[in-house]
This record gives structure tokens, C-alpha cells and sequence, in this order.
């Protein structure tokens, strides 16, 4: 475990948003930050910002930078997402190829039930609101998935402004799921909702056999990272 005494030290009192431009920015102590690439951090809503403003306030007497959640998406969609457009979408349909609400429990059905009363109708939802319908297979065989749908998915994720994008990306990877991700990014669905539909075959599991504390804090980590994502489209839309 890193020692809090290798983090920066806190070198502020007070982190406050700020109008710069057409958006805000953070001051801290009336100094405005940047970017690791030192462009002006300029968020699009006074939500974000004020979100952002709370991150860097909650620190203590170091910063720790790893779990600044909303610094790091926003420095992402500031320094890499306008020219990483298309990668990004071709990263959120290579999840639609694997996409985990798509992967139903081969047995119990139990367990089969469970998940498709919870999946199914995120499916549903995004094949009728954006044209991503992707067919199911059992266990982990992977089928493969229409082109259309494949399209689909980089067509919506294009369409999504930089930070819009850099959330949806990051959501694909903690959920392992592009359709709880869109989900999630259109409001569709709580981001800590969406972590929970994507751990349910765990949480059976757990229930029945219990569960280590190594993955226990895993866990705990991810319901973190999701309450930061339910911050950051909260702002975005705020």
C-alpha cells in the first residue's frame, strides 16, 4: 500500500469554481489549475466544476491524486479525448462484442432469472433508444454481434461531446458492459444501480459461498469509482 506521505502535500486552503470563457474552472486559493498537458481546466458545467471544487476540498493534508476520480476524467477529456475521438468509440463497440449483460448463466435458473430480470430490459432499452441490439449467448462463449449494432455504438459514442465520451468509456471498463454505460450516460440508469446489475452473478455467489476481505475491498473500490461517475454525468447535466 502507498504511504499517504508520498502524495503531494495539500498546498491550499480552498478550492472554489470559477467562470473562465465559455465554462469554469477550479481555483485553488484563487489560482486556477491546468492539465497535466497545462491546458486551462475548463469544465463545461458550474455542476462539474462544483463537483471537482468538492474533490479537491475533501482532501486532507495530502492530496491523493489516484483517487481524485473527476480530476482524472476531466484531465482525460481536456488532454486526450478530442483527438482520441475514434478510438474511443472503436473501444466502446469492441465492449458491445463482450458486452456482460449480453453473457447469461448457462444453470441455476435461479441465477438465469435473476439476471435477465435485470438485463433484459437495459437490452431492450438500447436496442429501441439508440439501435444497439445485441444478441445473447450462454456462459462465457462469445457470438458474434450484428455489424449495424457495432456501428450503432460508435455512431452514439460519437455523437457525445469530450466529457460524455471520457465517462462513458470509463463506465464500459467498470461495468464491462457498453450498454449499462450507455445506459448510465443517458440517465437511464443510476451509475450505482448499474454496478450492482453488473456484479449480480458475484452477489449470488457471495450469498451462498460468502466472500474474502481482498475481494470484499475490490468491491468496495468499485462502488466508489461508480458513486464518481453518478458525480460526474450529475454535473454534466446539472
Amino acid at each position: 500500500m502507498t504511504s499517504p506521505h508520498t502524495h503531494p502535500k495539500r498546498f491550499y486552503k480552498t478550492a472554489a469554481p470559477e467562470p473562465l470563457g465559455d465554462g469554469w474552472t477550479i481555483a485553488l486559493d484563487g489560482r486556477t489549475i491546468k492539465t497535466p498537458a497545462r491546458a486551462a481546466l475548463v469544465l463545461p458545467t458550474l455542476g462539474l466544476a462544483e463537483a471537482l471544487a468538492a474533490e479537491w476540498n475533501a482532501q486532507g493534508e495530502h492530496i491523493d491524486l489516484a483517487a481524485m476520480y473527476l480530476t482524472r476524467l476531466a484531465n482525460v477529456a481536456i488532454d486526450r479525448a478530442g483527438e482520441a475521438r475514434e478510438e474511443l468509440a472503436d473501444e466502446v463497440a469492441r465492449y458491445c462484442e463482450t458486452d456482460l449483460i449480453c453473457h447469461i448463466a448457462e444453470e441455476p435458473e435461479e441465477l438465469i432469472a435473476l439476471e435477465e430480470g435485470h438485463w433484459a430490459p437495459v437490452r431492450e432499452w438500447a436496442g429501441e433508444m439508440l439501435g444497439v441490439i445485441l444478441v445473447t449467448t450462454e456462459g462465457v462463449r462469445a457470438t458474434p454481434q450484428p455489424d449495424a449494432s457495432l456501428d450503432a455504438a460508435r455512431d452514439y459514442a460519437l455523437s457525445l461531446d469530450d466529457f460524455r465520451l471520457t465517462g462513458l468509456v470509463y463506465a464500459c471498463a467498470l461495468y464491462g458492459s457498453a450498454l449499462l454505460a450507455m445506459a448510465v450516460c443517458e440517465g437511464a440508469l443510476p451509475a450505482d444501480e448499474a454496478f450492482e446489475m453488473s456484479r449480480l452473478d458475484e452477489s449470488w455467489q457471495i450469498a451462498r459461498w460468502g466472500e474474502d476481505e481482498e475481494a470484499a475491498a475490490a468491491t468496495a473500490a468499485k462502488r466508489i469509482e461508480a458513486a464518481a461517475l453518478a458525480k460526474w454525468f450529475g454535473g454534466l447535466s446539472a
